[in-house]
């Protein structure tokens, strides 16, 4: 039987899901929290024409170099001066303050000297207008300023306090459930029996769900029995898990369980193996009113299928673009041709050397899914369409990014 194409097994996947409910969060917990809605500005910045230097307001007619100005008060940061300004009139002004009515430029201290009759004087005449920050300078009550799906960051915060916003719309994270399977699993730091090896995708796979904006919750590893699976299924669906991954466990050995136990729970299965590498085992369905997704064991495929099938899944409950964002490079290494699988390989893209040429990308030397250190160290992944051809050095390759660095 023919293996399902990556792109349409994503389709799958991504046809069961909408965005998820919005929550309301103070602003303080809003951090890296994806917007419900667009965010319009509650009142204007700054609301009130202000000045952006340490000075004196001044009328500009009134400014000749010889010619004493009359310094009637001052105006620190909060405190207007309550008067209008008259002709002939200063006021000492601090950066902050509000311009006082009729004022309509500042005279910095620098360019002022105070005359032993405690008059002001200009040295020099700046331009009308000079260093005043007229009032909706950086936004207007009612203007747009964040869209729907932003990832709000540190300066999305402070602009949001500037805006007045005390609380933010946000939607609910998705809570994944992350199971790892396997007699042979032992956690970090725990007694590992002379057959056993570390768990370690599962860390993986549980931090790309939070840096993706999801909620992981941690399963722990079940041994290769029916009542260990059964009993984590259980406690996602106690910990109201919006899915369930389980990593391992899902190819066609005697011990691999999963698909078993899970269809004793009333697993639908909508696919399962596809035609990719690294990652082929790949299952997908509904169990317990979440969604399953049946990782492969070894960590660089479970790891590989996060990126192509969590990430997308994960943005799409959020309301952000799913879309996997590729970029194109030049080859440095020559590669040989691809089979029936679309194959996605560890790299290292480089940046380009000439202004208008590509990066360039090469592939690392080992690409066994067992191996976490390359993945660590590659900062993108080669994409090869199914029976590509042998491509030279220079050919121009789509490549997936996995950090920015």
């Amino acid at each position: 039987m023919a293996l399902l194409p990556v792109a349409d097994a994503r389709q799958s996947i991504l046809s069961n899901v909408s965005v998820l409910p919005e929550e309301i969060v103070p602003l303080v917990d809003a951090h890296l929290r994806v917007s419900a809605a667009p965010l319009s500005a509650r009142r204007t910045q700054p609301p009130f024409a202000t000045t952006a230097m340490d000075g004196y307001a001044v009328r500009h007619a009134d400014l000749a170099l010889d010619q004493d100005l009359e310094l009637v008060g001052e105006a620190p940061a909060g405190h207007r001066f309550k008067h209008a300004l008259l002709a002939g009139q200063t006021v000492r002004i601090f950066t902050g303050a509000p311009l006082p009515e009729g004022a309509d430029t500042i005279l910095i201290q620098e360019d002022a000297t105070v005359r032993e009759n405690g008059k002001i004087r200009p040295l020099d005449i700046p331009q009308k207008s000079a260093f005043v920050r007229p009032a909706g300078l950086d936004f207007k009550q009612g203007a747009v300023l964040i869209e729907a799906g932003s990832t709000l960051r540190a300066a999305d915060l402070a602009l949001l306090a500037s805006m007045n916003y005390a609380e933010v719309p946000v939607v609910r994270k998705p809570r994944i459930g992350v199971l790892a399977t396997g007699d042979e699993l032992a956690m970090p730091g725990a007694h590992i029996g002379v057959d056993q090896i570390v768990a370690s995708n599962n860390f993986g796979v549980a931090a790309r769900i939070a840096e993706l904006g999801g909620q992981p919750v941690d399963l722990g590893i079940a041994k290769d029995t029916e009542e260990d699976l059964l009993q984590a299924l259980k406690t996602a669906e106690a910990n109201q898990c919006d899915a369930i991954i389980t990593l391992g466990g899902a190819s066609v050995g005697t011990h691999d369980l999963v698909q078993q136990a899970f269809h004793s729970a009333g697993l639908s299965l909508s696919f399962w193996k596809i035609a990719m590498r690294p990652g082929k085992p790949l299952m997908f369905g509904t169990v317990g009113g979440m969604l399953f997704l049946g990782f492969p064991g070894n960590p660089v495929s479970s790891m590989v299928c996060g990126e192509l099938f969590m990430a997308p899944l994960i943005k799409t409950w959020l309301g952000q673009p799913s879309d996997i964002p590729l970029r194109q490079a030049a080859l440095g290494d020559k590669l040989s041709a691809n089979d029936q699988r679309e194959d996605y390989l560890r790299a290292i893209l480089k940046p380009a050397e000439g202004l208008g040429q590509l990066p360039t990308v090469h592939p690392l030397s080992r690409q066994d899914s067992s191996m976490l250190a390359s993945f660590a160290k590659a900062n993108c992944l080669i994409r090869r369409a199914p029976f590509a051809t042998e491509a030279d050095q220079g050919t121009i390759v789509d490549v997936l990014m996995l950090r920015s660095d």
